[in-house]
């Protein structure tokens, strides 16, 4: 990779800008100046600083983050608050996205990356990678309701669901659900609740495929995925 590449892609400034840092002498590579823009460079080998800090770059990032309520999934948006908006510098710069899509009322567990490969196997229906969800429940959750999504429920649209592990937590006026789907289609779990005449009024994710949220972070906060984290989800595509 060309030493202007690399030190614009880890936030560096443009071009244009990188090409002024390495004419002032502050780049080196393995101890020796550059200057030379073109110079590649193995980001893996090669130690490289800049002002005598040495740089850290990686080809991919893995973030967990516990969503809050009212951002949106999404990598821009010219009105709303996204969830790439809540990441640090040091984490937006390596451009990552959102795997799958939590609504904007939805919170919990959201990983966020710039593996391409990784996020297609999670969320490609011949993997059926399964999806754990906490919801509240407007209505009394039942066994008839449990047998309905063991089954399969027709969406508003149609669409025969494969079949849901749903548990019930607490059951009355309001119910406390767990549910475990392996597909995503758009707002999903409430047309699922939508099919037995319910409504959700809270929902949270609680895990994708392996990956358990971090019940440390605040909603709105993220951490990096452990070496243990991403492994389990690599092995369980």
């Amino acid at each position: 990779m060309r030493i202007d590449k690399l030190l614009a892609n880890i936030g560096y400034g443009s071009r244009k800008e990188v090409k002024g840092l390495l004419k002032s002498g502050a780049v080196k590579v393995n101890e020796a100046i550059v200057k030379d823009a073109k110079l590649h460079v193995k980001p893996e080998e090669d130690i490289v600083t800049v002002h005598g800090e040495q740089i850290e770059y990686k080809e991919f990032v893995y973030l967990m983050m516990n969503k809050p309520p009212g951002v949106l999934s999404a990598t821009e948006d010219h009105y709303q608050e996204t969830v790439i908006d809540l990441l640090g510098l040091e984490d937006s710069i390596y451009e990552p996205f959102p795997v799958g899509r939590l609504d904007k009322d939805t919170e919990g567990l959201l990983l966020i990356t710039n593996d391409g490969q990784l996020a297609h196997q999670l969320l490609s229906p011949k993997k059926h990678v399964p999806k754990t969800y906490f919801a509240v429940i407007e209505g009394e959750v039942t066994e008839r309701d449990i047998e309905a999504f063991r089954a399969g429920v027709t969406l508003d649209d149609g669409y025969l669901t494969k079949p849901g592990e749903l548990v019930i937590l607490k059951s009355g006026p309001t119910s406390d659900i767990e549910l475990t789907i392996t597909e995503g289609k758009f707002h999903q779990v409430k047309r699922m609740f939508e099919a037995v005449d319910k409504r959700v009024i809270y929902l949270k994710r609680l895990s994708m495929g392996s990956l358990q949220l971090d019940e440390e972070l605040e909603l709105g906060e993220y951490r990096e995925l452990t070496d243990e984290e991403l492994e389990g989800l690599k092995r369980g595509q």
